[in-house]
C-alpha cells in the first residue's frame, strides 16, 4: 500500500509518501519511502519519485485516494 506517514511538530504537519504493508500502524515500519507532502506552505510542496511510484503500481501496491490525488497533479 501507498500512503502518507505524519511527520513534524504539532499543528505543522508534514506528511512522507511511503509503501508499507496494508497491515502496519499509519507511522510504523515502511519499505520505502517516495516522496513528501507539505500542505503548510503555500502552494502545496509535492514531491513524488515518478519512477519509484510507478515500479511499485507495477508490483500491485495501491496508493490511497489522497496519494493517488496528489500524484496525478
Amino acid at each position: 500500500m501507498i500512503r502518507l506517514m505524519r511527520v513534524g511538530k504539532k499543528h505543522e504537519p508534514k506528511y512522507r509518501i511511503i509503501v508499507t504493508d496494508k497491515r502496519v500502524k499509519r507511522d510504523g515500519a515502511y519499505l520505502e519511502e517516495l516522496g513528501f507532502y507539505d500542505p503548510i506552505s503555500n502552494p502545496h510542496l509535492v514531491k513524488i519519485d515518478k519512477k519509484k511510484y510507478e515500479e511499485w503500481i507495477k508490483l500491485g501496491a495501491k496508493p490511497t485516494k489522497t496519494v493517488k490525488l496528489l500524484a496525478e497533479a
